[in-house]
């Protein structure tokens, strides 16, 4: 919809209430002008994963571009499923990260790490998740957490709110139909997402535990539809607005 028309959809994102947007780094220069063009504050961007796993000159010079652009946030957004891989893995990946957020924090931006459902799959007595979470340093990299994919995996999101306490930097909100069943991949029906406040996902709650845990920006994403997406946004926002107010 964005690719389309930009200024459009991002003037029907303003005109709802929205003041901020998380971006995908592959599209800024294609909507760029058009942000510009209206208040929206560009606070964080996801690049794709093989620029971090790769590091190097391609990472810094999105770095650069991204800190250029006034972005706060840097993120690492999806494993590719031929790319995931057991416990080994997941320490490697930590190192990654680890090396990146070293880099992003040179550079005035935070990097976080952005869930899905798969680094909930038991590995040993573990997961990947905490793999990640224990063996990146909690200084130069942050989780997004995506409330919709840990409730996936069987997870309460204010459970995982509390026990990474000042780790989890921005959330991911959006609602999960009832009766989803519990999986550790992303093979969901389309209608398993639901607008905020239209699901299974107690998001009072959630709101409730992430102010209280450091949680420092939200961003409503839905990833299917049942029509326009800019409806979906506001019936998201029209639940939402109440609940940041004072």
């Amino acid at each position: 919809m964005i690719g389309k028309d930009p200024a459009a959809t991002l003037k029907g994102i303003q005109d709802i209430g929205y003041t901020e947007v998380e971006a995908i780094y592959g599209m800024l220069d294609a909507i760029w002008p058009a942000l510009k063009q209206t208040s929206l504050r560009p606070v964080s961007v996801h690049a794709d994963t093989a620029i971090f796993m790769e590091g190097g000159s391609k990472l810094d010079s999105v770095i650069a571009d991204v800190k250029q652009r006034g972005f706060e946030y840097l993120v690492v957004p999806y494993i590719p499923p031929q790319q995931r891989g057991g416990a080994d893995f997941f320490k490697s990946l930590a190192q990654k990260l680890n090396d990146a957020g070293k880099k992003a924090k040179a550079n005035g931006l935070k990097l976080c790490y952005h869930n899905h459902a798969f680094e909930f799959a038991p590995l040993g007595g573990t997961t990947g998740l905490e793999i990640l979470m224990s063996q990146t340093e909690k200084d130069v990299v942050s989780l997004e957490l995506d409330v919709f994919w840990a409730s996936v995996a069987g997870h309460d999101p204010v459970d995982l709110l509390r026990t990474y306490s000042g780790r989890v930097a921005l959330v991911h909100l959006k609602d999960k139909a009832a009766g989803t069943p519990k999986q550790f991949n992303e093979n969901v029906p389309k209608t398993a997402f639901k607008e905020v406040g239209s699901g299974s996902i107690d998001i009072g709650a959630v709101l409730s535990a992430a102010n209280s845990t450091g949680v420092e920006n939200y961003f409503v994403e839905q990833d299917q539809t049942p029509g326009d997406p800019i409806a979906s946004l506001r019936k998201s926002y029209e639940y939402l607005s109440g609940k940041f107010s004072g």
